[in-house]
């Protein structure tokens, strides 16, 4: 496995990132932890959790792996923001409620730190201000290394940027948002303002739920009982036309590579512009495995150009607008 530096920070971490979501809720700690001991071995180091995953059980079968680990070898990330379990009011991104759950993290999590720390997603209640201040109290206490935001619009994103900015706080250096061949509208201004801020960028949800491993097809009524495509009820979202044109194309280019449609998929985001490290979320080991064989490989130009052009949407306004040739600026090429 291939190793990167989370945008401009110093911090190495591996190109795929293992996703701990289902920790706890669909997979026995049994199983957790040999996934584990699997994706060090293979050469992963970034492990993402967050703190409402199985109501923090995803962060103690985490936290019971890592007593047995080399803890600066690994990259741990969590997140803050959501409800502390079923019935519980969701806390948001306040100063007392992020003092709180990071303690409670660490403590899950059998660790002094944490690498990364996320906001989970975008709070509209909490001034900015506050959310910004609080976790750079958390960085200057050492309790954190960097911070993160997920699921953030373009807006709030480079607004907390430069807020940050200008006070002098620790700054958001890396995002996490949706990004894969079937949504791809983090390139409208997501991923262009990481590139810009020199932030980091981990896609969650690389196969879109496992629509892009391979398993559906366009001759099916429905998805199989028991996959994560009928648990998740978006088969009417995604069976369209604009859906089966790109598996098509992620089925022939995985003929073609001798690899699988899921790991092609993973590929093609690892080449793309911007991405730091897909998060992959495999609810058994032999997912991880299959996951595990996008790296050591590359796919070619004109494979890359099938998948990204299979893929592609009209832009909407003004993104559109903004591309049109009669708006685009060229120098002047003097006469003769």
């Amino acid at each position: 496995m291939d190793y990167r530096f989370l945008g401009a920070t110093g911090l190495e971490v591996s190109e795929l990132c293992l996703g701990t979501m289902f920790f706890g809720v669909q997979i026995d700690e049994q199983t957790c932890h040999q996934m584990l001991d699997e994706f060090v071995a293979a050469g992963g180091t970034f492990i993402d959790t967050a703190d409402v995953y199985g109501s923090g059980r995803s962060e103690e079968i985490l936290g019971k792996w890592l007593k047995r680990q080399d803890r600066d070898e690994l990259v741990i990330a969590t997140k803050v923001y959501g409800e502390k379990g079923p019935g519980h009011l969701v806390q948001g991104a306040g100063r007392k409620h992020i003092m709180r759950a990071i303690d409670a993290s660490l403590r899950r999590l059998n660790t002094d730190f944490v690498d990364l720390y996320f906001i989970h997603v975008f709070d509209d209640v909490t001034p900015m201000e506050e959310t910004l201040s609080t976790l750079d109290i958390l960085v200057k206490s050492g309790k954190v290394r960097f911070i993160g935001a997920s699921n953030y619009t373009g807006w709030q994103l480079q607004k907390s940027i430069d807020l940050s900015r200008q006070h002098g706080w620790e700054p958001f250096v890396c995002l996490q948002p949706t990004y894969n061949l079937l949504v791809r509208e983090a390139e409208w201004e997501l991923i262009p303002i990481c590139q810009n801020e020199g932030a980091g960028l981990m896609s969650w949800s690389p196969l879109q739920g496992g629509w892009l491993t391979g398993k559906y097809d366009r001759t099916m009524q429905g998805p199989p009982a028991g996959t994560r495509v009928a648990e998740s009820g978006t088969w009417d979202r995604y069976n369209t036309e604009e859906t089966w044109r790109v598996i098509d194309t992620l089925r022939a280019v995985a003929a073609e590579a001798g690899k699988t449609p899921a790991q092609v998929a993973l590929r093609w985001l690892l080449q793309r512009p911007g991405v730091t490290a897909p998060i992959i979320g495999p609810r058994t080991v032999e997912q991880l495995r299959d996951n595990l064989g996008a790296t050591g490989w590359s796919l070619t130009p004109e494979q890359m150009d099938r998948l990204t052009e299979a893929s592609d949407r009209p832009l909407p306004y003004p993104y559109a607008i903004q591309k049109m040739p009669v708006f685009q600026r060229r120098l002047r090429v003097p006469a003769g």
